[in-house]
Order: C-alpha cells, then sequence, then structure tokens
C-alpha cells in the first residue's frame, strides 16, 4: 500500500469528519496500491475495492478471478476474498466492514462508480452506517502529485511522445493510417509501457475528426496528420498529439502552425502556481481569435489515473461556465493548444504533457522539436 497516498486520505477524512474511505474505481484502487485489478475495468461487477480507515487501517476487497494477484502484489494487507458465482458481493463487504468497526460509521465511497444495485444492497445490510459520497475528495487529492507520481508521468511523456515522432518518421507517401498506427503500436511497447489508450490516427481531412482511430486511408502529399496516443504503465497514462504534414504542408497550415506554436509558449509562460485557470483559458482564446480560429471548450486539464482530471483550462464540465481554478505546484496538465476546424479542410492539434512546478511549469513531452511542422518524407 503506498503510505503516502494513506496518509493523505487520512487527513482529509479527520477534516470531512469520515471514519473510512472505500476506493471502489479501477483509478482509486491504483491509486492506493500502484496496480490495476486486470479484469476490473473490462467487467463491472468484479469489484475490488481498498478501505482505509481514519487511524490508518487498510483492507483490500477482491474477487476470487483476482485474488493471486491482489496477493502477490499486496501481500502484507489483509484482504476479503468473496466468490465471484455464489456470493452476493455486497454483504460480503457489509460484513468486512461490521469487522473493521464501521458497522455504525460515517463512511465515504464512491458514488459516481459503484452502481446504484449494489449501493442499495450495502445500504440494507448496514443500515446504521451512514454513506457519503467520496469521489469529489479523492479527485482533489489526486490532483497534486507525488514525486513517484511525477517520475512515472514523465516517463510515460517521454515514451508517447517517441512512439509518435518515431511512427512519422518510419511511413512514407502512400502508406496507410494502420501503418502508422503498427509503428506506433510497436513503439509504446519497445519503449515500456504496459498497454496504451485511445489511439487517434487522422489524416487529410480525417483530422477534423477529433477521436478517430486509424483507417486504410492512404497518405497523400500535403495531407495533414494528427497522431495521438496515451501510454500507460501501472493505471497512470499521458496522452500526447503530434501534427506533420505529408512531404510539404497545403496553404494556410503553416500560418495556422505558428499561432498554435505561440499559444504553446504562451500557455507555458503563464502555467505556474497561484496562475488564475480562467485567465490562462481566456488569454488563448485571444491568440487563438489573432488568425480568426474558432475557440474550443478548454485547452488544457488534469490528467493523470483518468484521460481528464480537475482543474480544467476552460469551461467546467459539470456546468459549462469558464472556471476559475488556481494552478498548484505537483500538477500535471495535459495541454493542447488545437483547432480540429480550420476551415481549409484539415485540423491541427500540438498536446503537450506539462508539470507545474514551483516557480513555473516543466514540459515533460520533449523529445519531438514542435517549433516546427513535422514532416512525413
Amino acid at each position: 500500500m503506498r503510505k503516502e497516498i494513506v496518509d493523505r486520505q487520512v487527513a482529509a477524512m479527520k477534516a470531512a469528519g469520515l471514519d473510512a474511505m472505500i476506493s471502489c474505481s479501477p483509478e482509486n484502487f491504483a491509486y492506493l496500491t500502484g496496480f490495476v485489478v486486470p479484469s476490473q475495468p473490462l467487467i463491472r461487477h468484479r469489484h475490488a475495492m481498498v478501505i482505509v480507515t481514519a487511524d490508518a487501517k487498510t483492507a483490500i476487497f477482491g474477487v476470487d478471478m483476482e485474488a493471486s494477484t491482489i496477493e502477490r502484489r499486496e501481500p502484507d494487507t489483509p484482504s476479503r476474498i468473496w466468490a465471484e458465482f455464489t456470493d452476493s458481493a455486497m454483504l460480503v463487504l457489509a460484513d468486512q466492514l461490521k469487522g473493521l468497526g464501521l458497522a455504525r460509521s460515517r463512511v465515504g465511497i464512491e458514488m459516481d462508480y459503484l452502481p446504484a444495485g449494489d449501493f442499495a444492497k450495502l445500504t440494507r445490510a448496514l443500515p446504521e452506517a451512514t454513506f457519503s459520497g467520496d469521489e469529489a475528495l479523492l479527485a482533489r487529492l489526486r490532483q497534486i502529485k507525488t514525486r513517484d507520481e511525477i517520475e512515472l508521468l514523465r516517463r510515460l511523456s517521454r515514451i508517447a511522445d517517441q512512439s509518435i515522432t518515431d511512427a512519422l518518421a518510419a511511413v512514407k507517401a502512400g502508406d496507410s493510417e494502420m501503418d502508422i498506427a503498427a509503428h506506433m503500436t510497436r513503439n509504446i511497447y519497445t519503449l515500456g509501457a504496459e498497454h496504451f489508450k485511445l489511439m487517434i490516427v487522422a489524416t487529410g481531412e480525417r483530422s477534423q475528426l477529433p477521436n478517430v482511430g486509424p483507417s486504410q486511408r492512404r497518405l497523400q502529399t500535403k495531407d495533414v496528420c494528427r497522431v495521438e496516443i496515451f501510454s500507460v504503465i501501472a493505471g497512470y497514462q499521458a496522452g500526447v498529439c503530434r501534427t506533420a504534414v505529408v512531404q510539404e504542408a497545403p496553404p494556410h497550415a503553416e500560418a495556422i502552425w505558428r499561432n498554435l506554436v505561440e499559444c504553446k509558449y504562451l500557455l507555458m509562460d503563464m502555467i505556474k502556481p497561484g496562475a488564475s485557470c480562467r485567465e490562462v483559458y481566456e488569454a488563448f482564446l485571444r491568440k487563438l481569435a489573432e488568425i480568426n480560429l474558432p475557440p474550443i471548450s478548454f485547452v488544457g486539464h488534469g490528467i493523470g489515473l483518468h484521460l481528464h482530471e480537475d482543474p480544467y483550462i476552460g469551461k467546467t464540465p459539470e456546468i459549462g461556465k469558464t472556471g476559475d481554478a488556481r494552478l498548484e505546484a505537483g500538477m500535471v496538465l495535459g495541454v493542447e493548444p488545437l483547432c480540429y476546424r480550420t476551415g481549409h479542410g484539415y485540423g491541427m492539434q500540438n498536446k503537450d504533457m506539462m508539470l507545474v512546478t514551483e516557480t513555473g511549469c516543466e514540459l515533460l513531452s520533449d523529445y519531438a522539436d514542435t517549433d516546427k511542422l513535422l514532416v512525413v518524407r
């Protein structure tokens, strides 16, 4: 169990008046343990949870199919294993909570992950306990990364960046988007990632589509290529996007790219502890408008165990209004000046990973030189 994370949760519980917190999503399970139970993200009913009490006791609740993995990774943490096809998972969890002295306690649990039916069973089994959502508390804790998390995200950023850059260098006009994907997939594993999420390969007219995978489309001279991938280790992910042109740039592409590069450096100058997310976002919009590019709803967001985490440099996802969170040292952001609809039949994007330091920010995805458009020869 990751002691620094446990200590953070204990302090948060005391401030919130909780006796225990239950982390039941794959992301928050990994936050505490440093690993993802392999089948939990794939099969929702295969519950895996970590229980942390206000006096820093920890326990794991897991399914029998994953018992050997849990035992191997967390041999010193008490665990309660439930049988997938014969037990009622929530009754076993209730019994475990009783054994931890929590039958009449105030317990935080992830209301945005646990299915409503399971939560109803749990509350019926523990009628004297008081449950409240702890997902916002956990999300807030995850915003400030530990030293180990930062080093992992730095490594993942460079893996994603190099996997894209080297893949674009390996293809040529006449190759397909699938060829780019094949090179990128091999690179991701060769460079040390465990797997990847959300591979985007969008070329030519398809570069205007935000989140599409590779197709059989073949590269043509003057194509714009938008390529993005999220490299993953231990549940953590880093997302990087690069834009290239095939042999030469189409009309207006160089001017648009110069604007997006200037946006990148403007954002890097503004990203520092205490900076207003609203002010950073509005400065980006003003820069984008200099060459009449349409606005987007955000230009940056936290990243780590989720693809998108708080804070957002843009409009808040809850109410669609411009947020005004303050940046803090230790936050890691995905920052992405982009325009999907440039008005010229292509989209362009430059997404980087950035760490908020004590004095400013550090570029983590520093393999490719994106001051000029990458070129597929």
